[in-house]
């Protein structure tokens, strides 16, 4: 395995990402952080987490900053921008990797993006980590995906979470006592992650 940080262009200049690569690689696998504008990057513990399940999965795995986020171009944009931005580095990664099958994971403000992300592109794995609904207008996702939240997620209430899986008939994951953040809980978080991506 090495990593690396790297920059691609987006609709807003540059784009800061991350990468753990492990060498042989089965597909590519981007990461989603938290909310830019209450101290959400790239480095958060959740969305790290998220990366290396998805390296140990066998995913190039990055991890990228929103505009206006570390080093990258723009300035907060809703998730509509984003999500732009999200589509972008997808498109540099395929060109530069070849046509890998693609993984999206997000936590949180990220886990609302990459909801908006699956409806435009096809993936093969979608891992959202206590997704903001409630708070944005977490659009409904298709495909298969895995939705993992805390019993005593204090941001975003289970109970909003229900009420946006229940009528697309997804399963959730929850995590007894575990708050938004997860906080003790990261390495159950990654296992339950990788167990259900396992082929």
């Amino acid at each position: 395995m090495e990593q690396y940080r790297f920059e691609a262009e987006g609709p807003a200049g540059r784009i800061e990402a991350h990468a753990y690569d492990p060498g042989k690689r089965r597909g590519i696998a981007l990461i989603a952080h938290p909310h830019p504008l209450f101290g959400g990057t790239m480095d958060n513990k959740i969305a790290q987490t998220l990366a290396k399940s998805f390296l140990e999965l066998g995913y190039l795995s990055v991890r990228f900053n929103f505009r206006g986020v570390g080093t990258s171009s723009g300035t907060y944009d809703e998730g509509i921008g984003e999500t732009e931005d999200a589509l972008a580095l997808l498109e540099f990664l395929k060109k530069r990797e070849g046509n890998l099958p693609l993984a999206l994971a997000g936590f949180s403000f990220g886990g609302f993006v990459q909801a908006k992300v699956a409806n435009r592109i096809e993936a093969e794995k979608i891992a959202l980590i206590a997704p903001a609904v409630g708070k944005y207008d977490v659009p409904e996702v298709k495909q298969d995906l895995l939705l993992i939240h805390g019993e005593e997620d204090e941001v975003i209430p289970l109970s909003d979470l229900f009420e946006w899986a229940r009528p697309q008939g997804h399963a959730v994951t929850v995590l007894p006592g575990a708050s938004h953040f997860f906080h003790g809980r990261l390495a159950q978080l990654k296992k339950i992650v990788v167990d259900s991506f396992k082929d």
